[in-house]
């Protein structure tokens, strides 16, 4: 069993519950924060603020997140819209850079030769000079594109480039399946340190966990909450109950006690709070055994066919103005 701070972690025997071993050696503290190494070493928080577009952009709750709460990783993406107003809100916070680890991701109309810009301008953009971790958001490759296996080898020449001259931190993927990664390991000179993919207890992609720990590859789960829809499962509530805990925590807490970095997103300030208290209790054998019975491919949140929907449009563009409270200077 790991403890930091007198909190229990993970319980390295939990038969099949827990993360493999390869990930239980690697949880770590960042900042007072439990966190996991990547396989180049660099500490990658276990839980993060999501900034999704989905619900518009608060200036003051994500301010309140960072300072108040230890928030000490922001995921965010180009497609998101927010990079900017994320930017004021990391130095409206007052942490310092270096305790931060801030997360981008390269939306597809810029891969091939236009990535090593686009990772720049994401910079600017969260006013900082380098990322610690840059994704590819999604694999597919649109339509323009004449050859789209070697726009894939061009976008991670592009990564590597980035991640030699120290812009990024860590390289990741975003949505990739286990073929999708495996054309990469074809390929590239430096391998995938995260894999960014849904995960929560009516979803979890055992097959593909499995072989990205294989790979020394970083599962990192997001939509830990599956959108609110999970909340209301009876075994979510009761689990709740037992624990004095609330069914959000209890979904977050069961990606973390996985091993696989959660980042969950709310606009409401006890909501935001509320989620980053998870670690002070633990789900046992039983807690986790009933979790993972509620595992069904039925209840996946993001599909293919919202992907495609996706691909084609503008960056940002769903929230329309949906931007509250950021300083004009």
């Amino acid at each position: 069993m790991v403890q930091l701070d007198n909190v229990c972690i993970l319980a390295q025997d939990t038969e099949f519950f827990g993360p493999p071993t390869s990930v239980q050696a690697q949880i770590e503290e960042f900042d007072s924060t439990p966190s996991i190494q990547l396989s180049n070493g660099v500490q990658m928080p276990l839980l993060g603020l999501g900034t999704t577009h989905s619900g518009g952009y608060y200036h003051d709750s994500v301010v309140y997140a960072i300072r108040d709460c230890n928030y000490r990783m922001i995921d965010t993406a180009k497609r998101y819209g927010v990079e900017r107003e994320l930017g004021i809100a990391l130095r409206q916070s007052g942490v310092d850079r270096e305790e931060m680890f801030v997360n981008s991701k390269l939306w597809p109309v810029d891969f091939g030769s236009s990535v090593y810009d686009a990772c720049l301008k994401s910079c600017q953009r969260l006013g900082t000079s380098y990322l610690d971790l840059y994704m590819t958001h999604f694999p597919e490759v649109p339509n323009w594109f004449v050859d789209p296996r070697e726009t894939r080898e061009e976008t991670w020449r592009q990564l590597e480039r980035l991640y030699d001259d120290g812009i990024i931190r860590s390289i990741g993927v975003s949505n990739y399946s286990k073929k999708d990664i495996e054309d990469i390991l074809e390929f590239c000179s430096v391998k995938p340190h995260v894999n960014q993919f849904e995960y929560h207890p009516c979803y979890n992609p055992e097959e593909l966990v499995e072989f990205c720990d294989d790979e020394e590859i970083v599962f990192m789960g997001y939509c830990p909450l599956a959108k609110g829809r999970i909340l209301d499962e009876d075994i979510v509530k009761m689990l709740a109950k037992k624990h004095g805990k609330t069914p959000a925590q209890v979904c977050i807490r069961y990606s973390i006690q996985n091993g696989v970095p959660a980042i969950p997103k709310s606009r409401q300030p006890h909501r935001i709070l509320e989620n980053s208290q998870v670690f002070d209790f633990h789900l046992d054998d039983e807690d986790m055994r009933a979790l993972r019975k509620l595992n069904t491919c039925k209840k996946k949140i993001i599909t293919m066919d919202s992907i495609q929907e996706k691909l084609f449009l503008p960056d940002g563009y769903k929230l329309k103005g949906q931007v509250f409270g950021v300083p004009q200077n």
